[in-house]
């Protein structure tokens, strides 16, 4: 919708087995030549095990946005910008587990405003099946739910 350059590129392997599942995605102004990277710009943590892991791939001067639900070890970097958003407890909030993808895709987007709302509105009109349409408005509830509630941590 923005003329990015995007890559996305999941991991389930035998994570779907009990471990930690990732995705790494690159949006670019440029042509992106890898989908691999050894160290992000921002990692979004929904558990202790991601936590762990990827905590020390953020660059310094990045960023690391965390769901605390779950977390019993908090990030402990001082080189990088760390923020909370209590995503699970949003969506419970909102009656609807589903938007909690939202809400966290809100919180990134507050603190690394890389898409217009208008552009996340419309990537859901194309993406979305037209039955599915009536969902919008409170996806985009949910993405300001997360703008709204993302806390330095």
């Amino acid at each position: 919708m923005q003329n990015k350059e995007v890559s996305w590129m999941p991991s389930y392997g035998p994570e779907m087995r009990g471990g930690t599942a990732n995705v790494t995605v690159i949006v670019s102004d440029e042509r992106v030549c890898s989908p691999i990277l050894n160290a992000f710009d921002t990692a979004v943590i929904l558990n202790q095990q991601s936590l762990d892991k990827f905590e020390d791939k953020v660059k310094p001067g990045g960023y690391l946005i965390y769901d605390p639900n779950g977390i019993t070890k908090k990030p402990t970097r001082k080189d990088i910008h760390i923020y909370t958003i209590e995503g699970a407890q949003l969506a419970s909030d909102m009656g609807n587990s589903k938007v909690f993808n939202m809400i966290i895709l809100g919180a990134f987007l507050k603190l690394r405003p890389i898409i217009d709302n208008k552009n996340v509105e419309e990537g859901l009109r194309h993406s979305l099946p037209e039955r599915a349409h009536k969902l919008i408005p409170l996806n985009m509830q949910a993405v300001q739910v997360g703008m709204d509630n993302v806390k330095e941590a």
